[in-house]
């Protein structure tokens, strides 16, 4: 006998026609969409709001200058890579929860934008997606302000801020459309091979973890738009915001279009890392 996920549609598959058919008939309805789809628009808000919470309380522990952790850990270097670790699996955590599994847990507008560009999610849910994102993420970062105090919104920690390194905003950019077209470029291919699909959440994490390693000290390792804005909001420091737009969004488009070109015929798979058989799935149509 099959499992459920086994008789659940895979993740490249197509919508039934009747599917189709509903979903052009009210791909215009403003009042559809947030009638029927404000779990997962309110489940994006949540994700990114408490990604950034954890990026508050792991900056604090490993960067704030009264940390005992900072103390005990003199290697900066070191520092970095604990904090990957920790965000990698915050991702992982989040995508693999419930909710996470549910709206799929894109929580940045670049992957978001990109799933739209590839015909996978209806206009207005791209719309609500990634309002979502941006409200989520900036409380998120307001209510770690509470929580924290000063240690987070002081130097060095900054509430978490994403600023081009000391090679510049050149450098920031290129690093930048670099990491966002590699993410994009493993989810849509691990995520349209229905043996591994899911394990795309897990690769996303990996690959999180390993940018803030190695990547951080030439952006501040954002990939996200939102996430961006979120740090920035509490001071108004958007002076290098149009960066962390631009190269997200043009990178992991850019990944979308060449997988497009060099594999016509390859599956594009549903917009979601982990397409759970227990989560229904608005963008496919998928209901267990």
């Amino acid at each position: 006998m099959l499992s459920a996920r086994e008789r659940m549609p895979d993740a490249a598959a197509t919508d039934s026609s009747s599917m189709r058919e509903v979903r052009r008939s009210h791909a215009g309805s403003l009042w559809f969409r947030l009638r029927e789809h404000w779990p997962e628009y309110l489940i994006e808000a949540w994700a990114l709001g408490t990604f950034m919470v954890s990026a508050a309380v792991f900056a604090v522990l490993f960067e704030a200058p009264g940390s005992p952790v900072r103390a005990a850990i003199g290697d900066p270097t070191l520092r970095r890579v604990l904090g990957g670790l920790a965000m990698g699996l915050t991702a992982i955590a989040i995508i693999y929860s419930p909710w996470g599994q549910r709206s799929g847990a894109h929580m940045n507008p670049a992957v978001t934008l990109t799933f739209l560009r590839l015909g996978k999610v209806a206009r207005w849910d791209a719309l609500f997606y990634i309002a979502a994102q941006f409200v989520g993420g900036t409380f998120g970062v307001l209510l770690a302000w509470q929580l924290l105090g000063d240690a987070f919104a002081l130097p060095p920690v900054r509430f978490a801020a994403t600023v081009p390194g000391p090679g510049g905003a050149a450098i920031a950019l290129g690093a930048e459309f670099l990491i966002s077209f590699a993410m994009m470029s493993m989810i849509l291919a691990v995520s349209g091979n229905a043996r591994v699909q899911r394990f795309t959440g897990l690769f996303a994490g990996l690959l999180v973890a390993t940018f803030i390693s190695i990547e951080a000290p030439l952006s501040g390792m954002s990939m996200n738009p939102a996430r961006t804005f979120a740090s920035a909001a509490p001071t108004g420091m958007f002076g290098s915001m149009w960066l962390y737009v631009v190269a997200p969004v043009l990178g992991m488009l850019s990944a979308a279009t060449l997988r497009v070109r060099l594999l016509p015929r390859a599956p594009v798979p549903c917009a979601k890392y982990d397409h759970s058989p227990t989560q229904r799935c608005i963008h496919c149509g998928y209901r267990p």
